[in-house]
């Protein structure tokens, strides 16, 4: 058998910088204040000494590991780290044996599963009777959604905690720590800032790069970190990650112009632009969502549900794969027929709103679930559409008493929006001819 203090420990200087920087307490933790601020759900756990089951959930770098750590430390539970990657029923055996001589001793045991979506829905029910009985403290960390990815058993015994990208300010503030670690260099405030651009939200990736460029500068005899090094050092995986400047939202403008000028070609190549550049895929989706009603709307009611589908299929598939179903999305959008009518009307609908104010509503339209609203008047009156011919309350109105009837939704004549506008207009007709055999107008 080796001794593990003599062939286990790394030699000095190969420990990556993430890992010497790695928090040892929960006040030198950055980011996350919605989960550690004073009164948040974390922070009350660590104060009020409640070790619990949890599922950390949420992108690469923003402290899931470390977290589990600091837990572990903080409620002295022997800490047994297991990854679904590269572990299976094993290692969930031999936790158990472990977690057993730790009870017998007197001491919690907690255990943690990184990526713990990897694991098969037998491997994740091993867990269930272990954290029902108390043997040990079960966490999770994942960056796929736990709804799709994580079995509902081993869910309902586990408190999920959603974990955010780091923000520009705290990544400096990382990036500054982690240069007077080497070495004590400095930066200038565009230097950290452009690290934090090319970090994406990611930690683990900041120091990396703080890394690489206190290599450079050491080489160089720099005492000061300076865009210019960061470009001479990073080079390419600067310009992947420069999300700060304007070039970064003209092409996203480029894009979404091109969907709208109905031009697949330019779309794709945008959009090809944006993958290339290291935009997060999924807020490429984000923005295709958009566009479906912003600019396709009604003309075609299957856009937004590709679109929805075509992301969906991302966050279960991932890159690269999953890139293939918002290429798919984005070809469909461009060719699609064009309608902005929803968009006007939304925004119509809010200036009528601003300029009629909060009249009450009729009382024909009211809810009227109990005895006295129906005494009241709610609901009397009111004609059920289904029972009508047609499924139509011909000469019915909606508006509040005193408020124009505005026409704020104008189809185009242009897909399926031409056939709206035709049902529509045969509709409002029915309207006037029933409003006018009353004498109450049109």
């Amino acid at each position: 058998m080796r001794d593990a203090s003599l062939f286990d420990q790394p030699p000095p200087g190969s420990v990556p910088l993430a890992e010497r920087l790695r928090p040892q307490r929960l006040d030198e933790v950055v980011g996350q204040s919605h989960l550690l601020g004073e009164g948040k759900p974390l922070r009350l756990a660590f104060d009020t000494h409640r070790l619990h089951s949890m599922i950390l959930w949420g992108p690469p770098g923003v402290g899931k590991t470390t977290l589990a750590q600091l837990i572990a430390r903080a409620f002295d539970a022997r800490f047994i780290a297991i990854s679904a990657v590269l572990g299976g029923v094993k290692d969930i055996r031999d936790a158990v044996q472990q977690a057993e001589a730790e009870r017998a001793a007197g001491r919690a045991t907690l255990v943690f599963v990184d990526e713990v979506h990897r694991f098969n829905k037998a491997q994740q029910d091993a867990f269930l009777p272990h954290v029902e009985s108390g043997l040990f403290t079960f966490i999770g960390a994942t960056t796929e959604n736990p709804s799709f990815e994580v079995t509902s058993a081993l869910l309902s015994r586990a408190t999920v905690y959603v974990l955010q990208p780091l923000e520009d300010a705290e990544l400096q503030q990382l990036a500054e720590r982690g240069l007077q670690s080497e070495g004590g260099l400095q930066a200038d405030a565009d230097a950290l800032s452009l690290l934090a651009a090319h970090a994406d939200g990611d930690a683990r990736r900041l120091f990396n790069a703080v890394e690489a460029v206190a290599a450079a500068a050491r080489r160089g005899g720099y005492a000061r970190v300076d865009v210019a090094l960061l470009h001479a050092t990073l080079g390419e995986a600067l310009r992947r990650y420069d999300k700060a400047g304007d070039q970064f939202y003209d092409v996203i403008s480029a894009l979404h112009k091109s969907v709208r000028g109905s031009d697949p070609d330019a779309a794709l190549y945008w959009m090809a632009r944006m993958l290339d550049g290291g935009v997060d895929p999924l807020y490429i989706g984000r923005r295709l969502i958009r566009m479906a009603s912003e600019d396709i709307g009604l003309a075609d009611p299957r856009a937004l549900g590709h679109t929805l589908d075509a992301v969906a299929a991302f966050e279960r598939l991932g890159s690269p794969e999953g890139e293939l179903a918002l290429v798919q999305a984005v070809l469909y959008l461009a060719i699609a027929p064009k309608s902005n009518a929803v968009y006007l009307a939304a925004g119509e609908a809010r200036r009528f709103v601003r300029a009629h104010g909060s009249a009450p509503v009729p009382l024909h339209l009211r809810n009227a679930p109990t005895q006295l609203m129906q005494q009241l008047g709610h609901a009397r009156g009111y004609r059920y559409a289904h029972d009508e011919p047609g499924a139509f309350a011909a000469g019915e109105r909606y508006f509040p008493p005193g408020t124009p009837e505005a026409r704020l939704y104008q189809p185009t004549p242009r897909g399926q929006e031409a056939r709206i506008g035709e049902r529509l207009a045969e509709l409002r007709r029915l309207n006037r001819e029933a409003r006018g055999a009353r004498g109450d107008g049109a």
